[in-house]
């Protein structure tokens, strides 16, 4: 755990713990090398400016991922948090000066298990934007997981899909992927995959009612690529069809770039 190259103290920590006013990215570094490492960059330069309203040096922060990682061949998921340690929680308007904390953990192994959701009505702050203020996401995830589901599907309140408290979901038929057309956060993962499915890809509105006339979902985020879903609520999905093995081949067949 590295704030700016060094040891992060207490002090800096506690303001991001307390405060917890900030934006990151994950990402799975297989080899030192990382699928849309681009985008990634991207995404906190996009993210900076909206949280603080500056800029971000994109080859700072892969120097300090290059200099946090971990002295091993095994993957792991580096998460890159932006955040001030001096913007207190009196005056968030101040003027920023955004610190780089990367963080790393082992990766989990892949393919995952197919997951369970259970559905909520609930909407993320910011949907568009990857901030650390997750209590209500983990707040939902929890309840789910008090109810037997491994996580939980966000829905607008007509049913309408939106997405899972830290990953994209897509449903798959008659041989397309589809997602959600809605306010969401656009996942690195489904980004990939929408450039090399390219005409396989749709974006329209998905709802609860349509599940069980679909071929398949699956959860896509960058620490594990793609997930099969095997239940939404009481709906039972298909785990096997081909489509879901195409979209982890696709997916693990993107070359990574080295940070």
């Amino acid at each position: 755990m590295e704030l700016n190259g060094s040891p992060i103290t207490e002090s800096d920590l506690a303001a991001l713990g307390l405060v917890g006013y900030g934006h990151f990215t994950s990402m799975r570094v297989e080899n030192h090398a990382v699928r849309g490492l681009s985008q990634h960059m991207d995404r906190l330069i996009r993210d900076c400016r909206t949280v603080f309203d500056t800029e971000l040096d994109p080859d700072r922060v892969r120097e300090l991922i290059r200099h946090a990682l971990p002295d091993t061949a095994s993957p792991v998921v580096v998460r890159v948090t932006v955040f001030d340690p001096h913007l207190g929680l009196g005056k968030p308007g101040a003027d920023a000066d955004p610190q780089i904390l990367v963080t790393s953990r082992e990766a989990p192994a892949v393919p995952q298990a197919p997951l369970t959701l259970r559905s909520a009505v609930y909407t993320r702050d910011l949907p568009k934007t990857k901030h650390v203020g997750l209590f209500g996401s983990l707040y939902q995830r929890r309840l789910a997981q008090r109810d037997g589901a491994d996580d939980v599907l966000f829905t607008l309140a007509d049913g309408t899909i939106t997405e899972i408290a830290t990953s994209n979901i897509g449903v798959i038929s008659d041989g397309q992927l589809i997602w959600p057309q809605a306010e969401v956060l656009p996942g690195i993962t489904m980004r990939l995959l929408s450039q090399t499915l390219d005409e396989d890809v749709v974006v329209k509105p998905i709802t609860l009612a349509e599940l069980p006339h679909v071929d398949g979902a699956v959860a896509t985020n960058a620490a594990v690529g793609v997930r099969a879903i095997a239940r939404i609520d009481n709906v039972d999905l298909p785990v096997d069809h081909e489509m879901i093995a195409r979209l982890r081949t696709e997916y693990e067949s993107i070359p990574p770039q080295r940070i």
